[in-house]
């Protein structure tokens, strides 16, 4: 911590008030004196104060125009100021005030009162900038982690193009066992889960700071549903749970085409779909009603098991999870970063006692803009 005296630049027009304050505040703070509102710009430029006692009744410039020309400059604008006058009208307190001036000290002043006042006022100046210090570092440590994460992320990628790229070459031979194909197979597809969950910390990435470029065509939920609950095939076959998709009349959909990324639906689906699956007890029912309402489409998925009542107000926030083994919180937020990126939202709906309903709405038709 620097030991320096804190500056204090005093600006009075009256040479035995300047005189005064001087002797009352030297041994305490460093202290320049200026005898106008003209000198006291040029020294505050110059001299950068921690404080500033501003007499208001001056021949030159007087204290309020002084305070509004700090208060336009960058560098100066929060050092605080007291205003120094033998007014008493409340109107021109209320001024003084509103242009930015942190206290008033009326003459003939108190010494006792003046010096704690101003120290009153220096204590709150370093509040403000050690907070300042501690945002700025919040926000470049913030910043390196994000740089850190995307490189991480990119560099991950180099690696995968053997461990997808080679197992292709190795099953073109034709003298290869059936459990040597297999074991390639399992190879090259977990590469690809690899990549994907890479792509998709990306893409969440370009979410988080609004950069991500969204370019919907037309998908099929009902597709993609299928896909997610092919694997998670050992999970449902294992619990003996059971995925219905159903429309809003009760009927099995054949197809429920949306505006989309099929990569951000799948995406979305998958997070909620293997929350609702894990979650649901032995032998449990996920249901999926897919309607449009209101010119949008509504994904309602409902299972048993209730979300902690701990965490619903904050089940889409960051990294809230609790009592799910291998959690990490980002399932839920990264659906609800997915939905607003499509221009839809998602919610915890409040359902019957013991079952937990999310709801997803979409946009449902294209842009007309889009092809």
């Amino acid at each position: 911590m620097s030991d320096r005296k804190e500056r204090l630049l005093v600006v009075d027009d009256t040479p035995e008030e300047l005189h005064l304050l001087v002797a009352a505040l030297q041994h305490t703070c460093q202290v320049m004196v200026a005898r106008s509102g003209r000198k006291a710009l040029e020294l505050a430029a110059k001299w950068s104060p921690d404080l500033i006692l501003l007499d208001i009744l001056m021949p030159d410039i007087d204290g309020y125009e002084v305070c509004r020309r700090l208060k336009e400059l960058a560098n100066l604008r929060d050092v605080p100021i007291i205003f120094l006058t033998s007014l008493t009208d409340a109107e021109q307190e209320i001024r003084g005030l509103a242009m930015g001036a942190v206290d008033y000290v009326h003459k003939p002043w108190s010494t006792p009162i003046l010096l704690a006042r101003v120290a009153n006022h220096l204590e709150l100046s370093r509040m403000r900038r050690a907070l300042a210090e501690q945002n700025r570092a919040l926000k470049e440590a913030a910043r390196l982690r994000e740089e850190v994460e995307r490189i991480t992320h990119h560099d991950l990628k180099a690696p995968l193009n053997a461990i997808i790229g080679l197992p292709q070459v190795l099953l073109a031979y034709d003298n290869l066992s059936g459990e040597q194909e297999k074991f390639l197979q399992q190879i090259q597809d977990s590469g690809f889960r690899l990549l994907d969950m890479i792509n998709r910390s990306l893409d969440l990435y370009k979410m988080e700071n609004g950069v991500y470029v969204y370019q919907p065509v037309l998908v099929d939920l009902v597709v993609i549903m299928h896909k997610i609950a092919q694997e998670n095939r050992v999970l449902l076959k294992g619990n003996e749970l059971t995925l219905r998709l159903r429309t809003v009349d009760g009927a099995i959909p054949d197809h429920f085409v949306i505006p989309g990324e099929e990569f951000l639906c799948h995406s979305l689906l998958a997070n909620l779909l293997k929350n609702a699956f894990e979650a649901s007890p032995v032998r449990g029912v996920v249901m999926v009603r897919l309607m449009v309402k209101d010119q949008a489409a509504v994904v309602s998925i409902r299972n048993h098991g209730e979300v902690p009542a701990e965490i619903r107000d904050r089940l889409f926030d960051k990294f809230v999870t609790r009592g799910k083994r291998g959690g990490t919180g980002l399932g839920t937020y990264s659906a609800r970063r997915i939905a607003l990126t499509m221009g839809g939202s998602i919610a915890l709906v409040a359902s019957d006692p013991g079952t937990t309903t999310i709801e997803v709405t979409l946009p449902a038709f294209l842009p007309t803009s889009v092809s």
